[in-house]
């Protein structure tokens, strides 16, 4: 059987890369829309109505629009945006964290930010397991590809070519620090600090730990062990058992498409100080890859067909 797939805002940098997943799969038809019909309500509504699964690549409030627009109790939606991922009634799309069978059920699903796909996938088992506390004053380190930022930011890169480095957020309330708050299970919302490097792709993402200050003084052994664990058997999520042997983790100006997640835990020699950090695209796991991922589940399918693992 064949699903219906339309991309609402396919020409945006998450419904090409969506699109591009999809290419040549045979289980899924996609519904297009001409350029001239894109922004047209009437044409929109009847894509909208006609599809079983619709992606919606859109800014928020034009994301609400089209779950509006939605007429019927048949077709399924993964939401790309910010605006429903801790809204009642959607389900988060992050199926190692929250289940595959909540996913695959689900007719409401909220794709997961990039950012707080790294910052949760590394605290919320951690969390849950009782070895990192709740309510502690975590930060949050991390720096993504350009690509994160859509057409905007790929023009100004392009543009400033001397710009290696730009640091954002600086006003604090960072849109994604709510669903790193309620996924990672915390009392205390942590302290995000982003920022964008002259990498098309790529994302790494830090949470540094000052163990030995930490309530109970967890074991970083401990702590990678209890995250290997959690992701036995995952095809998407993997846990590195050593530090890396170069004593580097590298972002590539030209890096391929990847939708794995790779997770680390690396301490110091006696085990006082900690840096969980997590590898991922931001195009990939952090965005259109979680979106295929999540669209392979509600249609019965194996959750990495179409993925680069």
């Amino acid at each position: 059987m064949t699903t219906a797939v339309f991309i609402d805002g396919a020409a945006g940098t998450t419904g090409l890369e969506i699109a591009a997943r999809l290419a040549g799969r045979s289980e899924f038809a996609l519904i297009t829309l001409a350029d001239d019909r894109r922004k047209d309500p009437a044409a929109r509504a009847e894509a909208l109505n006609d599809a079983d699964v619709v992606i919606l690549c859109l800014p928020d409030d034009a994301a609400r629009e089209a779950v509006l627009l939605i007429t019927n109790d048949r077709t399924r939606v993964i939401d790309a945006s910010t605006a429903h991922r801790v809204a009642p009634g959607w389900t988060y799309g992050f199926p190692e964290v929250v289940g595959h069978d909540a996913v695959a059920n689900a007719r409401r699903i909220s794709n997961p930010g990039c950012y707080p796909t790294g910052f949760i996938a590394l605290m919320a088992p951690l969390v849950r397991a009782g070895l990192l506390p709740v309510a502690w004053p975590y930060t949050c380190h991390a720096v993504s590809g350009y690509s994160g930022g859509g057409k905007a930011l790929i023009e100004r890169f392009a543009a400033e070519t001397d710009i290696a480095w730009r640091g954002y957020g600086l006003q604090f309330g960072h849109k994604h620090v709510p669903e790193m708050q309620a996924y990672a299970h915390l009392a205390i919302a942590p302290l995000f600090a982003p920022a964008v490097v002259a990498a098309y792709r790529g994302m790494v993402v830090e949470v540094p730990l000052p163990l030995s200050i930490i309530p109970g003084s967890p074991d970083p052994a401990v702590l990678r062990q209890a995250l290997a664990a959690f992701y036995d058997g995952s095809p998407v999520v993997s846990v590195a058992m050593a530090a890396p042997a170069t004593g580097e983790i590298l972002l590539r100006e030209n890096a391929p498409a990847w939708d794995g997640l790779r997770l680390h835990v690396i301490a110091s020699e006696d085990g006082a100080q900690a840096r969980l950090v997590a590898e991922l695209d931001n195009l990939g796991k952090g965005a259109s890859g979680a979106a295929v991922q999540s669209l392979n589940l509600i249609s019965g399918l194996p959750e990495t067909a179409g993925l680069v693992i």
